[in-house]
């Protein structure tokens, strides 16, 4: 649902909302400003963040691996804001490209550079939910799989219609786009039971202990 207002997302909440991912992309303001529009602001992206934190919901952040113009300076400072913001889950994949767009001739994120910051984050915050992403998987035929060796412990099945997908496709060669949501589901399924895990289909909570 992206950026909106306080009292749009505490409407939400009383509705019986109580989880939010919404993505950072970088933490940076010079990073930011190199990869988004001019009419769009970081310090909103990081309010509307700590605005879901105050109102009560699971709250979760990320950046994308390897994006433009992207340094290790870059990569530290979202570390950095994901600690101060407290994250419940963590959505980072590595950047693919997209035609029709300024980024579309630019090579896609590393590989190995997102397994390791996964292995980073789970030893950060050892009780969030992060998903190992389609777009890992667009890059490495077994990119999901080797995301759940280093750390990740969500998947996702793109249970879309298919004839709706295109609207929500934000990078080339996605993959799954053309399996219906059930075929979607058991090819996912029989491909993590081949590396050894086990599915479950729950809300994914975990008590914390102190």
């Amino acid at each position: 649902m992206g950026e909106r207002s306080k009292g749009s997302y505490q409407a939400f909440f009383n509705a019986g909302t109580d989880r939010y991912l919404l993505r950072h992309e970088t933490a940076t303001e010079t990073h930011y400003r190199k990869i988004h529009p001019e009419n769009m602001s970081l310090e909103n992206r990081k309010q509307c963040l700590f605005y879901l934190k105050e109102i009560g919901y699971q709250v979760g952040s990320g950046f994308m691996v390897g994006s433009p113009y992207q340094t290790v300076e870059d990569v530290i400072e979202d570390l950095r804001f994901l600690q101060k913001l407290k994250s419940d889950m963590i959505g980072i994949g590595p950047f693919v490209p997209a035609k029709n767009t300024i980024f579309e001739k630019l090579k896609h994120g590393s590989l190995n550079i997102t397994l390791k910051l996964i292995a980073i984050l789970r030893l950060m915050f050892p009780y969030a939910l992060i998903p190992a992403t389609t777009a890992l998987g667009t890059i490495d035929p077994q990119g999901r799989e080797l995301g759940l060796k280093a750390g990740a412990n969500v998947v996702m099945p793109n249970l879309t219609p298919v004839e709706y997908r295109n609207l929500y496709s934000s990078y080339d060669n996605k993959i799954c786009t053309g399996e219906e949501a059930a075929k979607c589901k058991g090819c996912l399924e029989r491909r993590i039971t081949q590396a050894g895990y086990k599915i479950v289909t729950s809300r994914g909570d975990v008590k914390k202990v102190i």
